[in-house]
This record gives structure tokens, C-alpha cells and sequence, in this order.
């Protein structure tokens, strides 16, 4: 039997009132003194222990260095075990060193205590990370790698993204020239969810320039000449850089001559001197010039040069009203497309000339003052309207090329700066024209006849019809008021038909009312009938025939010849009447002397 079973034994066989009874030393078997030490020794034991927490950071020192692993001290009940490649930066760590800790597991299956210094360290470093990303601080970092749109910079133990955009205010081709360095960055972005970090070595720059760039705007005066860079072309300008600050030449504001794309004149990088025009309030818009350093052109232009003269030029823009024409450096002419040929078709300038032509043309106008020129190219070559009675006199014939038409009639080139005009009613003697589009076609040769010439208004009346001779002339007898002729009906409607006789170029027109035929029907497109002429008038070219007054006429005659018949047959029976009475006188004369002879 046991201490402990005897003295509970002792206690039970004491006569002792319940509510007495030690209980504590019953279920604890130890006495109220050593119940004291026990408790007094688990109350520094845990007062130890309470002040150490999973992943606090604290400070520890090495007691001990093995082959693997260092031996840190940080006052607990058992010492920490740090794997040494957490210390591989720090070759020459060293027993008796303090280091910074984190309470990875208090115990692990062996009861050993297990101690981080990569953690903490990296615990502090994202401390340090988010302090400098709210001060905007300057830090140091090791460029380690290049990866996927940017590089990796080690910050405080912490592995950070730089883009490749946040390199450097100019775009960055090769970025491996960048590993290996330490660089100054400002930390830009945290996002703690992910552990992510963006610094930016750009932000720093941009900062100097900025200063830079406040520097130099509060200096800046209209037409001071800078010296700046290239530093972008576009199809409208040059962005040049004056030393932190970006002004623009406008395209127009680089040569006195005509500049299609400013890479003619300029390329990235060249130094050029260039002059403010003009910027805004602010002075963020700064507007520049480089040819208002050259003297105008037109100062350098002969002073000898007059209206008349004789220039050649190349040509530099094209339009559909005309050409534009460098006679001299930055000094340009116009020629209208009417002044490119005596034509008066007027076509595009793009028929004449070309860009890049050399072309020679004659002064037409010179306003030194608004600095214009015209110029004109078929002056250079001789009026074809001189000597235009000779050899296009009145009567005369030629063959021209029909040009184009309008409602009236029809434009005929005879030569490059003569046009006639044939009216429409000049085409044909005989045909009804509606428009002249169905006489002819454009480009068709066509024999025509001077009829008029106006040598002050340049203008030439034509004619076709009048190379034969007027067949109406010879209609008017054949087809006279009366006369009767075999034609076709090939258009019927309501008001009446066209009639088609032999002669194909007359068509005569018979009203509906006179359409009827001799049956009570009326003649039908396709029939061929009798017509009768009861209108001709050779002015108008109109013939009106009738078909219904043929067999009207024919009833008529009858009519009258029956009447005739009747008035014959009457006397003709009163002399019978009288003739066969006489014969009966007579006959009874004889009667009676044949009686008294018997």
C-alpha cells in the first residue's frame, strides 16, 4: 500500500466534519507546502511561455553553428534551430551574432523549438516596403533578373516588378543591359492581398525633369531662340525636346518650302536651333519654328520679275482646280486649269501635269505685297483664235468632235481651243429631236458648216442639216393640201397617230377623229390606210393628214353625182312623157287615115 493511500486512509479514519476535508490534498496527494512549490514553478513556466507567440519577431543570438543549421538563443525554455541556408547572404555569420527571429512552431514532433530568419526578415522588409510606398522615399535595389514585360529588383530581401515601361522616360530596347546594377527607385504600388510590389525608376526622372521643366517654362519669351532634340515625329509636326520641356514645329513651320512629311526635313535625335512662336498660359503648349530663322523667300525673289515673263518651276501640289508650281525656294505659283490649254472643256489639272513635272509657264500675276503669283502655260503656245476668220470663214465646212451636249444642242471641237455650237434644231432637217443625245454620241466626228463667227465673244455657231439640201423644199409639192398618199400608222394614241409615209424622214399626224375608217373602227398602230393631206407647213416641218375625209369625200361625190343622175333622169322623163304623147297623137293620126281608107 502506498504514502498515499495510507494517509487517505489516516484522513478517512479521523473523525473530521465534511466541510473540513482536505480535498486538494486528497486528489492531488501532495501536501499544502509542496502544492505551493508546484504552483509557483508553473506560474514562472508559463509567464515564459505567454510572451512568446507564433510569428513574433524578436531578437535571438547564436549559441551555436553545426554543419546545417545555427543554434539560436531567444531566452525560452529551449533554444531555436534556424536551417543555414535562410543565412546564405551572410557567409560569415558567426556564433555570438544577434539575429532577427520568428516563431515558426513552438514545438515541433520532437518537442524542438523552430525559429525563421527568412521570415522575419521578410516580416520587416514588408514593414520597410509600406513605409516607404506612403513617405515616397528613394530606395535601393538590386536588379536581379529580367522577366515578361519588365525586371525583378530586389528591395529589402523582398522581390519587387519594375515595368519595362518605368525604366526610363524613353522607351527601353535591350533591358539585360540593366541586370546585375543597383539602381534608385520609388516604390509605386503595394497591393498587400497578393504580396505584390511596382517600383518605378521613371518616377525619379520624371521628377528631376519636372524641376527641370519649371526651371526652364519660368524663362521662356516669345521669338527666344533654343537649341533642342528630335523627339518624335508625326505626319503634322516634330515634338522637340528643350531640356525637359516639349514643343512642337508644326509642318508648316519648318520650311518656307512645301514639306509633305516633316522625316523629309528631320530625324530623331538631330540637334536643331528653332524659335518660340507662341504658348499657352500655362506654358505647357509651346509652339516652335524653325524657317522663321531663314529669311522669307519672297525677300530673296528677283526684283526684276514681272507680269509677262517666262519662269520654270517644278511642280509641287496637285488639285483638281490647278497645279501649285515652286518658281524659286518656298515661292510658289498657281495654274488654274484654265490657263493649261485654249480648250474651253475644262478638265482636271491632272491631264496636264503631274507632281514633280518641270514645267515652264508665263507670269499672269505678281502682288509682292500679299505674296501671290498666277501663272499660265498655254500662253506659251499660240491663240488658235487668231487668224480665225481665215481659216474658219462663214460657209466653209469642216469635220469636228463632238465634245458634249446640253438641252439645246451640241459643243464640236473643230481644234484644240475652237468649239462651235450646233443648236439642236440645226441637226436635222427632217428628224424630231429631243435631245441631241439621239443624233449622236461624244467623241463621235461629225461633218459640220460655219454658220456664224463672233470673233469678240470667241464663239462659233455650227451646223449640220445645212450640208444637204432642204428636202421640204421638194415635200412642199409632193405632199400638197389635197394629195393623197399610202402610209402606216406607228404610234397611235389619244390625241391621234404618226404617220409614216414612203419617204421615211416625213411623218405626218392624222387626229384621233380622223382615224375612223369607212366600218365605224378606227385604224390601229401597224395599219397601212389611204391619208389625205389637209395641213402642210413646210416652216413647222407639220404635216396633218386625214383618212376618215377620203371615204367622207368619195360619200360626197357620190352624193352630188346622184344628184346630178336625178336632175338628168327627170328632164329625161318629161321628154319621154312628152315624146310617147306625141307618139300617140301621132299614132292615132294614123289610125284614123288607115280607117277612112277602109
Amino acid at each position: 500500500m502506498s504514502k498515499e493511500t495510507n494517509s487517505a486512509e489516516v484522513i478517512l479514519n479521523q473523525n473530521v466534519a465534511p466541510e473540513q476535508f482536505d480535498w486538494d490534498s486528497f486528489e492531488s496527494g501532495l501536501d499544502a507546502d509542496a502544492r505551493k512549490e508546484k504552483s509557483d514553478l508553473e506560474e514562472i513556466y508559463n509567464g515564459s511561455l505567454s510572451s512568446l507567440n507564433d510569428n513574433d519577431v524578436i531578437v535571438g543570438k547564436v549559441v551555436r553553428l553545426t554543419d546545417k543549421e545555427a543554434i539560436v538563443d531567444i531566452d525560452f525554455k529551449s533554444e531555436g534551430v534556424i536551417s543555414l541556408n535562410e543565412f546564405r547572404y551572410n557567409p560569415g555569420l558567426k556564433v555570438g551574432d544577434d539575429v532577427e527571429v520568428m516563431v515558426d512552431r513552438r514545438e515541433d514532433k520532437t518537442g524542438q523549438l523552430q525559429l525563421s530568419h527568412r521570415k522575419a526578415r521578410t516580416l520587416k522588409a514588408w514593414d520597410r516596403v509600406n513605409e516607404l510606398h506612403e513617405t515616397g522615399e528613394i530606395v535601393n535595389g538590386f536588379v536581379k533578373s529580367r522577366t515578361k514585360g519588365g525586371m525583378i529588383v530586389d528591395v529589402h530581401g523582398i522581390e519587387a516588378f519594375l515595368p519595362g515601361s518605368q525604366i526610363d522616360v524613353k522607351p527601353i530596347k535591350d533591358y539585360d543591359q540593366f541586370v546585375g546594377k543597383t539602381m534608385e527607385f520609388k516604390v509605386v504600388k503595394i497591393n498587400p492581398e497578393f504580396k505584390n510590389v511596382v517600383v518605378s525608376h521613371k518616377a525619379l526622372i520624371e521628377a528631376d525633369i519636372e524641376g527641370q521643366k519649371k526651371e526652364i517654362i519660368a524663362q521662356l519669351e516669345k521669338g527666344q531662340v533654343l537649341e533642342g532634340t528630335v523627339k518624335n515625329i508625326t505626319s503634322y509636326g516634330v515634338f522637340v525636346d528643350l531640356g525637359g520641356v516639349d514643343g512642337l514645329i508644326h509642318i508648316t513651320d519648318l520650311s518656307w518650302s512645301r514639306v509633305n512629311h516633316p522625316s523629309e526635313i528631320l530625324e530623331d535625335g538631330q540637334t536643331v536651333k528653332v524659335v518660340i512662336l507662341d504658348f499657352d498660359d500655362e506654358k505647357t503648349r509651346i509652339q516652335l519654328g524653325m524657317k522663321q530663322l531663314e529669311a522669307h523667300p519672297w525677300d530673296a525673289l528677283s526684283a526684276d520679275m514681272k507680269v509677262g515673263d517666262k519662269v520654270k518651276g517644278k511642280v509641287v501640289v496637285l488639285a483638281d482646280y490647278g497645279a501649285f508650281v515652286e518658281i524659286a525656294p518656298g515661292v510658289e505659283g498657281l495654274i488654274h486649269v484654265s490657263e493649261m490649254s485654249w480648250s474651253t472643256h475644262l478638265r482636271s489639272a491632272g491631264d496636264f501635269v503631274k507632281v514633280g513635272d518641270e514645267v515652264e509657264a508665263e507670269v499672269l500675276t505678281l502682288d509682292r505685297e500679299d505674296r501671290k503669283i498666277s501663272l499660265g502655260m498655254k500662253q506659251l503656245s499660240k491663240d488658235p483664235w487668231e487668224n480665225i476668220e481665215a481659216k474658219y470663214p462663214v460657209g466653209s465646212e469642216h469635220v469636228g468632235t463632238v465634245r458634249n451636249f446640253t438641252n439645246f444642242g451640241v459643243f464640236v471641237e473643230l481644234e484644240e481651243g475652237i468649239d462651235g455650237l450646233i443648236y439642236i434644231s440645226d441637226l436635222s432637217w427632217t428628224k424630231k429631236i429631243k435631245h441631241p443625245s439621239e443624233f449622236c454620241a461624244v467623241g463621235d466626228k461629225l461633218n459640220v458648216v460655219v454658220l456664224e463667227l463672233d470673233i469678240q465673244a470667241r464663239r462659233l455657231s455650227l451646223g449640220h442639216k445645212q450640208l444637204t439640201e432642204n428636202p421640204w423644199d421638194k415635200f412642199e409639192t409632193k405632199y400638197a393640201e389635197g394629195t393623197v398618199h399610202a402610209g402606216k400608222a406607228v404610234e397611235v394614241h389619244d390625241k391621234g397617230a404618226s404617220v409614216q409615209f414612203e419617204d421615211a424622214e416625213v411623218e405626218a399626224f392624222c387626229p384621233s377623229r380622223l382615224l375612223e375608217k369607212e366600218d365605224g373602227s378606227k385604224i390601229k398602230k401597224g395599219d397601212d390606210a389611204q391619208f389625205k393631206v389637209i395641213e402642210f407647213n413646210k416652216e413647222f416641218k407639220r404635216v396633218v393628214v386625214s383618212h376618215t375625209g377620203i371615204f367622207r369625200d368619195e360619200e360626197k361625190k357620190n352624193v352630188k353625182e346622184s344628184n346630178n343622175r336625178s336632175n338628168n333622169t327627170s328632164s329625161s322623163s318629161n321628154n319621154e312623157e312628152r315624146s310617147t304623147l306625141g307618139d300617140i297623137d301621132v299614132l292615132a293620126e294614123l289610125k284614123k287615115k288607115m280607117e277612112g281608107g277602109k
